[in-house]
């Protein structure tokens, strides 16, 4: 695999997940809640995800989170921990505030 690849292997996967079909800028809303809804409906709509949606949904946010890294500004990381929060609630999981 070519350097440029190997960078932009993250980037693939959440544009083209096997698991959920994510719509376009899904990650860069500015609403947690409709960030969290977004992933919600993607998994259940998902015929081809492994585990239950909670799951799935849950995976693909903090798979989103890790792969930006130090490069995810503050502020958006605080936004995306709420959308984690709001997943939660969705789905009727204890919160962790």
């Amino acid at each position: 695999m070519s350097p440029a690849k190997k960078a932009n292997w993250s980037k693939e996967v959440t544009r083209h997940s096997h698991a959920l079909d994510l719509s376009e800028g899904l990650f860069s809303l500015e609403d947690p809640k409709a960030i969290a809804q977004g992933l919600k409906a993607a998994a259940e709509s998902s015929q081809r995800r492994k585990s239950d949606p909670y799951r799935s949904a849950m995976s693909m946010l903090t798979f989103y989170i890790n792969r930006a890294g130090q490069r995810l500004p503050a502020k958006r990381r605080r936004l995306l921990e709420q959308a984690k929060e709001e997943l939660r609630g969705l789905y009727g999981r204890p919160r962790r505030h």
